[in-house]
C-alpha cells in the first residue's frame, strides 16, 4: 500500500502541538533543546520543546572520533564538569605520523599548524557525552522521544514548514500493514529544526525543495570507520592524540587516521575517507583493516597483554566547510549541525560547532515564539552565525578540503601556509564544482586492489564488525535502502565500475550474487546497515536512495 492509501484506511494521523519540533538527538540537536528551555526559564515563559531520535535511545546512533573542544559546552552549561559530563580524559600529547608502506616519519611539534594541535581538548565517547546531553534536556523539561523516526516533512498552506510526521510501524515487507501497525503521529510546530546529522535524510530533501544549495559548493562527504579497543597498559598513554597520513592511501585520495587513548585502557582508532575517491576498487573498510597492520601501528595492539577490539561502527562526515554550507533557514525551520554542514575538517572536530549551531538556532527560535511569530524564516539565526566565532574558525580553514583535489602533497603545504603561515588570514578561495559521486572513474580506467584476508585478531571482516556494533532492524519491513531502477546496479553500476556498493558498504549491505541464468544481481542485506548514509551519497548513479526504516532500527553504540 502506498502511504496515500494507508492514510485513506488508517488515518488520519494523531497530532501534537509544540513550539519547537527538533529531528534528531545527537549534539546540535540536544543542545537546541536545551538552550530554548534555558533561554525560557531566564525570560520566565514557557516554551514546549520535543526531540524525536530515531536511535532506540538518545547516543544509539552516535559515531565520532573523538576529540571534543569545550568552547561551546563551556557556553551552553558552564558547570558540565560538576554536572557530570563525561569528558573525562583531556588531551595531553598531539602525535601527526607522515606513512610510506613500511616506514613513518613524525612532524616534529613546532611544525605543526594551530588546527592539528589539540591542547585543551578531551577525548570523549560522543556517544556517552550525547546521553548525558539527554538527561540535561530532560532535566529542564525537553520531552524526548528515543526510537521515533521523523519520516515526512509537512507543509502547511503557504508551503512553510509545519513540522514532521514519524514514520509507520509495522509494515511488512510486502509493503502491507501487519497485525501490529500502527499508523504515525504529526508533529506541528511553530518551527522545525533539523538535526539529524550528515546527509539527513529530511534535512536532504528541505535543501531541495528550498534550493538552499543553489549559489553553494557542492557539499563534499568522507566516510569515518572507527574502532574501540582495550589494549595492554603498557602501550597505553592516556590523552595522547596519533593522527596520520598518506599509506594506504594513493597521493590523490583524501583521508587520514586516528588513534585517541581514552581512560581505562581503551583507545578509539578510525579511519576517513574522501567520498570523492576516483577508483571504484577502492574498499574504505579494507583500507583501515590494512592500515592497522602497518609496524608503527600495529605496535599498540601488540603488547604483552594483548588487545581486544569492543566496538565498531561507521559514519558519514559533512566536510565541504564554509563554502558548501546550505542557507540554514526556510519558512517554518533550520538546519543546524552536520544537516547543515558544520564540522571543521580541518581540525578533525565538529561537536563544538554542532553544539553553537544549535545555540544561535535556539536563540532566533526563541525570541520568535517570544514576539508571537510562527513559520517564518529565523533570519537572526544566520546572521548571529556570520557574527559568531564559529564562523571565524570555518572561515580560516575554507580551502582545506579543496586543496587535496591538487593532490596530498599540495594539500599539506598548502594547509601549513594558511593555517601556520597566514595564521588563517586568507587572501584566496578554492571553490570545488561537482559533488563526490561524479569523481569515480570507470574500472576499466583504474588497478584493481588486491586486499588481504583478515586474520580474525587485528584485521576483521565486514560481518564480524557488524555483530559488535549491535545492529538490529525489525526483520519484516521494507529494505530502507531503495532503488529508483532496479536494473541499475548490474547493467551500469557493476558493467562500467565494477559494482562499487559492494566495497563502499562498510557493513556487508550489498553484494551481487549469481543468478540462475548464469548472470548477477545486486542483493541488499538490509538488516546489516549502520546507518552511515555512504550509499546515498557515493553510489555514481544517484540510483540509492536512503529512507529511514522503523524507529529505533539500526546500531546500539555505547562507547563510541
Amino acid at each position: 500500500m502506498t502511504q496515500e492509501e494507508i492514510l485513506a484506511q488508517y488515518g488520519p494521523r494523531e497530532a501534537m502541538e509544540y513550539d519547537v519540533v527538533v529531528v534528531g538527538g545527537g549534539p546540535s540537536g540536544l543542545s537546541t533543546a536545551i538552550h530554548l528551555k534555558q533561554l525560557a526559564a531566564q525570560e520566565g515563559k514557557d516554551v514546549s520543546v520535543v526531540v524525536l531520535e530515531k536511535g532506540s535511545e538518545p547516543g544509539a546512533h552516535i559515531l565520532s572520533g573523538a576529540v571534543v573542544d569545550p568552547i561551546a559546552l563551556n557556553e551552553l552549561i558552564p558547570d558540565w564538569k560538576e554536572k557530570g559530563a563525561p569528558l573525562n580524559q583531556p588531551v595531553t600529547e598531539d602525535v601527526f605520523l607522515m606513512l610510506s608502506e613500511r616506514g613513518a616519519s613524525r612532524i616534529p611539534n613546532f611544525l605543526l599548524p594551530p588546527n592539528f594541535v589539540s591542547h585543551g581538548c578531551y577525548i570523549v565517547s560522543l556517544a556517552n557525552v550525547t546521553r548525558w546531553l539527554a538527561q540535561q534536556a530532560e532535566g529542564l523539561g525537553v520531552e524526548i522521544f528515543p526510537g521515533f523516526a521523523a519520516a515526512e516533512v509537512l507543509y502547511d498552506e503557504n508551503g512553510a514548514v509545519k513540522g514532521v510526521a514519524t514514520g509507520n510501524m509495522g509494515i511488512g515487507k510486502d509493503g502491507e500493514p501487519t497485525e501490529n501497525f500502527q499508523l504515525g503521529m504529526e508533529l506541528h510546530a511553530r518551527y522545525t529544526i533539523f538535526a539529524e546529522g550528515a546527509r539527513g535524510h529530511l534535512g536532504k530533501q528541505v535543501i531541495g525543495r528550498f534550493k538552499l544549495d543553489g549559489d553553494r559548493d557542492p557539499q563534499t562527504y568522507s566516510i569515518g570507520i572507527k574502532e574501540v579497543w582495550e589494549i595492554d597498559p603498557s602501550r597505553h598513554t592516556p590523552g595522547l592524540t596519533l593522527h596520520s597520513s598518506g599509506w594506504p592511501l594513493d597521493e590523490m585520495t583524501y583521508g587520514g587516521t586516528f588513534m585517541y587513548h581514552m581512560e581505562n585502557n581503551l583507545v578509539a582508532t578510525g579511519f576517513v575517507v574522501g567520498l570523492d575517491y576516483q577508483n571504484p576498487y577502492l574498499s574504505p573498510f579494507e583500507e583501515f583493516q590494512r592500515w592497522k597492520t602497518h609496524p608503527n601501528i600495529r605496535w599498540y595492539f601488540e603488547g604483552p597483554g594483548g588487545a581486544r577490539r569492543l566496538g565498531y561502527g561507521a559514519r558519514a562526515l559533512t566536510v565541504g566547510g564554509i563554502l558548501s554550507l546550505p542557507k540554514l533557514v526556510f519558512p517554518g525551520g533550520a538546519l543546524v549541525g552536520d544537516d547543515a554542514g558544520f564540522l571543521n575538517a580541518s581540525r578533525i572536530k565538529g561537536t563544538h560547532t554542532a553544539i553553537k549551531s544549535g545555540m544561535l538556532a535556539a536563540r532566533a527560535a526563541f525570541d520568535a515564539v517570544a514576539a508571537g511569530r510562527q513559520r517564518d524564516e529565523l533570519v537572526a539565526y544566520p546572521e548571529a552565525f556570520e557574527q559568531s566565532w564559529m564562523y571565524k574558525e570555518l572561515n580560516k580553514s575554507r580551502n582545506f578540503k579543496q586543496w587535496f583535489k591538487k593532490g596530498r602533497t599540495v594539500a599539506t603545504l598548502m594547509t601549513g601556509v594558511e593555517q601556520f603561515v597566514l595564521r588563517g588570514t586568507i587572501p584566496w578561495t578554492i571553490h570545488r564544482d561537482k559533488p563526490d559521486h561524479v569523481y569515480l572513474k570507470p574500472a576499466a580506467e583504474c588497478k584493481p586492489i588486491v586486499y588481504p584476508k583478515p586474520d580474525g585478531k587485528l584485521t576483521f571482516d565486514r560481518l564480524s564488525s557488524v555483530f559488535i556494533a549491535n545492529v538490529n532492524h525489525e526483520e519484516n519491513q521494507p529494505s530502507h535502502l531503495t532503488l529508483k531502477d532496479p536494473s541499475v546496479p548490474v547493467q551500469v553500476n557493476l558493467q562500467k565500475f565494477a559494482g562499487p556498493e559492494a566495497r563502499y558498504c562498510p557493513a556487508g549491505v550489498y553484494e551481487f550474487v549469481a543468478t540462475d541464468n548464469g548472470g548477477e544481481r545486486l542483493q541488499i542485506n538490509a538488516a546489516n546497515c549502520v546507518h552511515c548514509k555512504t550509499c546515498d551519497i557515493k553510489d555514481p548513479t544517484q540510483n540509492i536512495v536512503w529512507v529511514t526504516p522503523e524507529g529505533g532500527g539500526g546500531p546500539n553504540y555505547t562507547n563510541m
